[in-house]
């Protein structure tokens, strides 16, 4: 029963190293497609897998080692016609269209801070000298005409929830009073 264990946990050491070395192969392979340079960390980020992992397996250090030498230039090789020239290329018209669109943005924006800056402006200039403090005035007024009416209505609701229980238990006393007089108003008065 303990060499099934051992078995069982080899197999399990065994499947979880190859699943590390394919990420590592589609790291590899991803990192080759964007021509990232190719370092342990990035190379350990990108396959989930341990810096320890890549120095230490043999298969994984081979597999890093032939990345390097695939992407290391030839000797006598021209660099300027490089596969990674038009990505770059293309990156940079990407980042500098980018760019301008943020720029007209943000003149965009300014400009219609401005139109709004000025339009706050102008109703400040149209006020006679002393207006604003009067609408400050008023609206203070009116806040607190708001706040003594919402006080007023909750005491009226109060009143009013009291006044309903009170006519609800004046209706049931009633109610008792007639059962109670019941009998007597069916039977026949005596002779």
């Amino acid at each position: 029963m303990n060499t099934s264990r051992t078995d069982a946990a080899v197999q399990a050491r065994r499947q979880a190293t190859q699943e590390m070395l394919e990420r590592l192969q589609t790291a590899l392979a991803g990192a080759a497609r964007d021509h990232t340079p190719l370092t342990v960390a990035a190379l350990a980020r990108t396959a989930r897998v341990s810096r320890t992992f890549l120095y230490q397996n043999q298969q994984a250090r081979a597999l890093i080692e032939q990345a390097n030498r695939a992407n290391r230039p030839h000797p006598g090789v021209s660099n300027s016609g490089s596969r990674a020239q038009p990505a770059w290329k293309e990156r940079a018209l990407n980042s500098e269209d980018a760019l301008a669109q943020a720029q007209r943005e943000i003149r965009t924006q300014r400009t219609r801070i401005a139109e709004l800056l000025g339009k706050i402006r102008d109703l400040e200039h149209d006020l006679p000298d002393g207006s604003l403090q009067r609408i400050v005035t008023e609206n203070t007024t009116l806040k607190q005409h708001v706040r003594e009416l919402t006080q007023d209505n909750q005491q009226l609701q109060e009143r009013l929830t009291s006044a309903r229980q009170n006519n609800r238990f004046m209706d049931k006393r009633i109610a008792d009073l007639e059962a109670q007089l019941a009998p007597y108003l069916t039977t026949p008065p005596p002779r």
